[in-house]
């Protein structure tokens, strides 16, 4: 039988599980040990085969639920607010793109943010502390919630859906800038999520990361053309240059809607400010999460 040195040995990307060797360093140690974590997780998942498919199914049942509610509202109103651009299909384009950035960050990030205040409650966090990686690469990934990406296909099925009704085939740029954003409003999402998660350092234990979370979100849930007015407005500008949950799915649910899609210098301008959140929003977090390791206080101290 050979010994856990030889089988680290064998897999260098084994010891990221367990706080061994985790084979050479630079990028594609983190991609091994992204590896380790999605295949143990799915393991995980698979072991509980009934809970998986119940978790799954329960998703995008509500899914369902709130296309068939939108469905609804559009057999009384011809678009989300009087001209906006935003008819019945370039709406569910924008659904389908916050699903994608949604279900993304449930999956990769969600559970791994929930447990952070655990294991600090606990002083658990002292073990991960000890491992020979980025102890922020390892609180925020060492968790896959597979289940969650029932809803990135239904996603997917449902944008596929709109540009067909709206007879649009995007260009290869097009994709690739849509990718491109939608990568930038998952780093968004992730930044708010982990710094709310790391405040558990002085919270002690943050019950209030889920609720938190879902209210935060709720406001990047609709095309910001909707926020006018008296109390609109100021939503508007909170939630786009100050808390910039907005961009997250309007810009780049706007690159392929065309009644809508970028066409004047603010448009554009609001396109670039997306990517300055997206690595402002980065670079707060790691500075808030370091701050936090700071601060934090072992077991043993």
């Amino acid at each position: 039988m050979r010994t856990m040195d030889s089988r680290q040995s064998a897999n260098p990307a084994l010891g990221a599980a367990d706080g061994g060797p985790i084979g050479p360093s630079g990028p594609l140690r983190y991609v091994r040990v992204m590896a380790v974590f999605a295949r143990n997780s799915l393991v995980r998942d698979m072991t509980f085969r009934v809970n998986f498919l119940i978790n799954v199914a329960s998703s995008i049942s509500w899914v369902l639920m709130n296309l068939g509610f939108y469905l609804l509202i559009f057999r009384f109103a011809p678009s989300i607010g009087a001209s906006t651009g935003w008819e019945q299909w370039p709406f569910f384009a924008f659904l389908a793109t916050g699903l994608l950035i949604n279900s993304t960050v449930h999956a990769l990030f969600m559970v791994n943010a929930d447990e952070l205040s655990e294991l600090i409650r606990t002083g658990n966090l002292d073990f991960v502390l000890l491992r020979p990686i980025d102890t922020q690469f390892m609180v925020s990934l060492s968790r896959i919630d597979w289940s969650a990406l029932g809803n990135f296909c239904v996603g997917l099925i449902l944008l596929a859906t709109a540009l067909v009704r709206m007879n649009y085939l995007p260009s290869f740029l097009e994709c690739a800038l849509y990718v491109f954003f939608l990568v930038c409003g998952v780093a968004i999402y992730y930044s708010l999520m982990i710094a709310l998660a790391a405040s558990s350092v002085w919270l002690g234990r943050n019950l209030s990361l889920l609720d938190f979370w879902f209210y935060i979100t709720t406001f990047a849930r609709y095309p910001m053309e909707i926020y006018q007015g008296r109390f609109g407005a100021p939503l508007r500008a909170a939630f786009t240059w100050v808390i910039p949950v907005l961009v997250v799915v309007n810009v780049p649910a706007r690159l392929l809607v065309q009644s809508v899609r970028p066409s004047s210098a603010s448009d554009w301008f609001l396109a670039a400010f997306a990517v300055a959140a997206a690595i402002a929003s980065l670079a707060a977090s790691r500075i808030i999460f370091q701050i936090a390791l700071r601060a934090y206080r072992s077991s043993g101290s």
